[in-house]
């Protein structure tokens, strides 16, 4: 005899071809034709997109990553995206004609830089390092050119130990006269990074002589605006000295 099977017994039959069932015999939830998209959230804001800019992009900071220190900028200043001799640095934004060569000059220049040679007493090296400082500034430029005439002589006006950016430094700083121009002031300023080994840090300032809007103070103002990088509350500079 063949077997009869009524309408409701077929439509269930398929039914459950169609849906499936789980491991438990239970009919597993059908599926729409369409999902809901997933609700979109506004971003949240972070720390940094709502702090400000970082010290890389502030104009009023220069940082130098590799020996760990940053530099405040005055105003009227800036920090060029490139130097000749690769130096973190900052410089008056007015450049003028050097007063014996075609090129340009400016009126304030700071760089820092790491030394070099293995040296670390910090009074050695400001010693050694101030007539680089001149030279490089008054004497000749990275091209060779003697954009100021040259050095005629120069005056020994400060050499002394000072706290900078938490750590005991040594600076010198002379007056140079020169062939032509008004002549300047430079500045070599050495103190061990905070950073790594303690690898001493070289600032060396160079400032014209007789510039309206530049004075000799500035370079204590500076100096007294290092810090360790990270660290907007360490005192140091001039007015620190630690030796007579």
């Amino acid at each position: 005899m063949t077997p009869r099977f009524d309408a409701i017994s077929i439509i269930t039959a398929d039914l459950a071809v169609l849906l499936g069932r789980d491991e438990g015999g239970t009919p597993a939830a059908p599926a729409t034709a369409t999902s809901s998209p997933a609700p979109v959230t506004a971003p949240t804001a972070t720390a940094s997109s709502s702090a400000g800019p970082g010290p890389d992009e502030d104009p009023t900071v220069l940082v130098d990553q590799l020996n760990g220190v940053t530099l405040p900028v005055p105003q009227g200043w800036e920090k060029p995206e490139s130097t000749s001799d690769d130096a973190a640095t900052i410089r008056t934004e007015q450049s003028y004609d050097c007063p014996s060569a075609a090129a340009f000059c400016y009126h304030g220049t700071v760089t820092t830089r790491t030394a070099r040679g293995g040296e670390s007493d910090v009074r050695t090296l400001a010693e050694a390092d101030i007539a680089t400082a001149a030279d490089k500034a008054y004497e000749e430029d990275g091209l060779g050119r003697r954009t100021h005439g040259g050095i005629t002589s120069h005056r020994v006006l400060k050499a002394q130990e000072l706290t900078v950016a938490g750590r005991t430094g040594y600076l010198v700083r002379w007056k140079v006269t020169t062939g032509k121009g008004p002549g300047g002031y430079v500045q070599s300023l050495v103190f061990p990074s905070s950073v790594g080994a303690g690898t001493p840090v070289i600032v060396r300032f160079a400032f014209d002589a007789g510039t309206p809007g530049l004075p000799l103070s500035l370079m204590d103002t500076i100096t007294r605006g290092i810090r360790p990088l990270g660290d907007s509350a360490t005192s140091g500079g001039v007015g620190a000295s630690i030796g007579p």
